[in-house]
């Protein structure tokens, strides 16, 4: 295991800085459920996860409401009554969705045996396959459209912004299955994690070592070496800044990158269908982050931990209109100096708007960079008032930030959107021995999603008969 930074982790990773551990992107753990992604995987390494159960799991601020997500989904409705419809398909279509899941569903199916897989598990479960699998091949927005009477913006609204953190799109864009399926977190119940999210990381690293594996820290792999069509090792270079390189020789990579990094590193090698997807596929978000000391007092007594902030029902979500706020749980005073909490806090940004900005005019990227400050902590302090005054300590990040602690092509986090199971991205990397991983691989976005990916990849990995 190559990881190029000191800790492992990457965006679900957690740093250290002045006291305060705060969790560099990913902030909400979800999949622990019985048979749920992390929970297989726990039984499968026979590991412990460190975390506590949390309820509700979020708290969201609409304009003129806020509404509790838990795990009886009492507060949506009593909030939205009219909605009972639709969140009992939803409860349908998430089970199914996470039945498939468990039965190991090989999608996008990449081979002859894999299609052979995917046949097997679908006529498994026949007769809920009847009733769900048209909805494979409709958006949210159309199930939404037949499941509630008439057209409710603040409902509409408040899907909008749960799909956007969970699915990277909106209602109109998201596949209704995996729809169903990303809205069921809450549902399922999330969890804290003992020290931040990057703990989990950090189990993962250890039942590695444990088991014989080696973590090698500071290695970034600066090229993969093809030769005769297959991969077969590595250029590394320790540290950042060092010059020189050395060749480590590999039977089989996987790699946790994104596929315009992939490209990159694969120079002149890279394959024509690998160079054709990083020419044709847009880049999709980033995210704007901030990492706040706060003084505990001038929280709430009972102040859930997690809050979505949406500033208005119309106009683009992101770009500073709705806001992600995790706070350090009490109970976890690894995270923050004796009576403060750690906050990460982030809003949705595109990647491109910030490129070459900082080169470019400094002046400008400063401004930028300010205003998106001002205009997140003035929507945070709406929705937990008093909050402003009890900051001790405000570090920003932007995708350029991103960029630079986690190498990953333009700041992109949370990886692509669900819009069509039909064109869902695969590990394939056009090379035999050669596989990607992470968040750009169906199902991607999430702690539940990356491992459900990951575990695949590890399947398909055992079948090349290369371990």
């Amino acid at each position: 295991m190559l990881e190029a930074h000191v800790y492992p982790g990457g965006c679900a990773g957690t740093f250290f800085h002045k006291g305060y551990r705060f969790d560099a992107g990913a902030t909400v753990a979800g999949g622990f459920q019985a048979d749920g992604p992390l929970d297989r995987l726990a039984r499968r390494l026979e590991i412990e996860w460190p975390v506590r159960p949390q309820e509700p799991a979020w708290v969201v601020h609409l304009p003129r409401r806020s509404v509790l997500f838990g795990k009886d989904q009492r507060d949506l409705l009593r909030a939205f009554p009219h909605s009972a419809a639709f969140w009992r398909r939803q409860r349908d279509l998430a089970a199914f969705g996470w039945k498939l899941g468990g039965s190991g569903l090989p999608w996008p199916p990449a081979d002859g045996s894999e299609v052979l897989q995917l046949a097997r598990t679908l006529f498994g479960h026949t007769s809920e396959g009847r009733r769900h699998w048209p909805f494979a091949f409709r958006s949210v927005a159309d199930w939404m459209a037949r499941d509630l009477p008439g057209e409710d913006r603040e409902f509409r609204r408040l899907l909008d912004a749960q799909l956007l953190i969970s699915a990277q799109a909106t209602s109109e864009k998201v596949n209704a299955l995996w729809g169903a399926t990303a809205l069921d977190l809450a549902r399922q119940g999330t969890m804290q994690v003992e020290g931040g999210m990057g703990t989990l990381a950090q189990t993962l690293a250890r039942r590695l070592q444990e088991l014989g594996g080696q973590l090698l820290l500071r290695q970034q792999v600066t090229r993969i070496v093809v030769r005769k069509g297959l991969a077969c090792g590595v250029i590394l270079r320790r540290g950042r800044r060092a010059r020189t390189g050395r060749f480590l020789p590999a039977d089989f990579i996987v790699a946790n990158v994104t596929p315009w990094t992939l490209a990159s590193l694969l120079g002149d090698s890279v394959p024509v269908g690998l160079r054709r997807e990083t020419q044709l596929r847009k880049p999709g978000w980033s995210a704007f982050v901030l990492h706040l000391g706060l003084d505990q007092r001038y929280l709430s007594h009972g102040a859930a931990d997690h809050h979505q902030v949406v500033t208005s029902l119309d106009g683009p979500l992101g770009e500073g209109n709705s806001l992600f706020i995790s706070i350090s749980p009490t109970w976890d005073d690894s995270r923050a100096p004796q009576g403060c909490r750690a906050v990460t806090v982030s809003t949705h940004t595109r990647a491109t708007c910030w490129q070459g900005l900082s080169q470019k005019d400094p002046a400008a990227y400063g401004a930028r960079k300010a205003a998106y400050v001002e205009r997140m902590l003035q929507h945070m302090e709406r929705a937990l008032p008093g909050f402003r005054a009890g900051l001790r300590l405000t570090l920003a990040g932007t995708p350029l930030t991103w960029q630079y602690y986690t190498g990953r092509h333009l700041g992109l986090a949370g990886g692509f959107p669900v819009t069509s199971l039909l064109k869902a991205r695969g590990a394939r990397s056009g090379l035999p021995n050669l596989r990607l991983v992470g968040d750009s691989v169906f199902p991607g976005q999430s702690t539940a999603g990356v491992v459900s990916g990951a575990m695949r990849v590890a399947r398909d990995v055992l079948r090349q008969g290369v371990l």
